[in-house]
């Protein structure tokens, strides 16, 4: 089992950046895929990205790909979300999520552990 905290969010205005971590705990973070999601108010929980164990290979889900980057440090049981460019609609809660399957989901179901979520709201 692992327990998973998120950190990192904040008010932005459009443009700015803002660099989103999950602390891992229990378990290593290493034997998990992980993954970021987010939630908007009356939206469904959609995937943002994914990584790898070894952090060799990312997803991304086309909204933010080539703005936002997913990345991993096993040695200190942490995940980033670094988010560039931000926009006004990525505002939502962001949740880090954990998975032990062999392969790479993009979908909520398959991820077994969850954070709490950590804020974030893109002002124009």
């Amino acid at each position: 089992q692992v327990q998973l905290v998120e950190s990192g969010g904040g008010l932005v205005q459009a443009g700015g950046s803002l660099r989103l971590s999950c602390a891992a705990s229990g378990r290593t973070s290493s034997t998990y895929i992980m993954g970021w999601f987010r939630q908007a108010p009356g939206k469904e929980r959609e995937f943002v990205a994914a990584i790898s164990r070894s952090g060799g290979y990312t997803y991304y889900a086309d909204s933010v790909k080539g703005r936002f980057t997913i990345s991993r440090d096993n040695a200190k049981n942490t995940v980033y979300l670094q988010m560039n460019s931000l926009k006004p609609e990525d505002t939502a809660v962001y949740y880090c999520a954990a998975d032990s399957s062999i392969i790479v989901h993009t979908t909520v179901t398959p991820y077994d552990y969850w954070g709490q979520g950590t804020q974030v709201t893109v002002s124009s």
